[in-house]
């Protein structure tokens, strides 16, 4: 059993994400895909967080300005050799372990294995309500510019799938279920969807 998790930010699809797994007793895979990445390529965790999320950021090699490489070049291939990387890790975890993996195209990288693709959503009070809940003592963050910061991220992640996967970003078309999070206990959700996948309820397709 595979369940990859798309998700927009602050809908708590992470969160389902852990307690699903929990509730499964298998894998779940999330940042440890970020920190293989940069093993595996050898860049910074922060440089692929911030190329995974769609943040495009000039990254030079020590021979630039000494040679015929174009910067924005060597930032493409960059960006792609993180996403080969991407690819490779995932389909490891995939073939390891049943396993729920958040975000990075997973629902794509592993269409070939029928995986239970979910997306999960919220309207933008409840989103906004859990990260400003959820903000670290001191955070000084307003309602209006943790708006701004969800819109942000949802964009780039938006840009980042759609460049890789030729889909568009939460479109129901490419998932097995959407689910509206903003008034659901994610607690009681996790096991009800846990009890379900138990009882052999896959995808429609099957």
């Amino acid at each position: 059993m595979v369940i990859t998790i798309g998700r927009e930010f602050g809908s708590g699809g992470r969160e389902l994400g852990r307690r699903l797994a929990e509730n499964l007793g298998i894998d779940y895979y999330d940042k440890e895909i970020l920190t293989e990445i940069a093993k595996s390529t050898e860049l910074s965790e922060q440089y692929v967080k911030q190329a995974v999320e769609g943040k495009m950021t000039y990254m030079y090699p020590i021979t630039i300005g000494h040679s015929l490489t174009f910067a924005p070049d060597y930032q493409i291939k960059q960006v792609q050799d993180i996403y080969r990387a991407q690819t490779e890790i995932i389909r490891d975890y995939a073939a390891k372990s049943d396993c729920v993996i958040i975000g990075r195209c997973a629902d794509y990288i592993l269409r070939d294995l029928k995986p239970i693709r979910i997306f999960v959503y919220a309207d933008m009070e409840a989103r906004i309500k859990r990260c400003m809940d959820r903000r670290e003592e001191g955070d000084t963050t307003t309602a209006a510019e943790m708006k701004k910061h969800i819109q942000r991220i949802d964009k780039d992640r938006a840009r980042y799938y759609s460049d890789f996967t030729g889909q568009d970003w939460g479109d129901k078309l490419f998932y097995d279920m959407c689910i509206n999070t903003s008034d659901i206990d994610l607690k009681a959700l996790a096991r009800y969807l846990a009890n379900m996948f138990q009882y052999g309820i896959r995808t429609p397709e099957e």
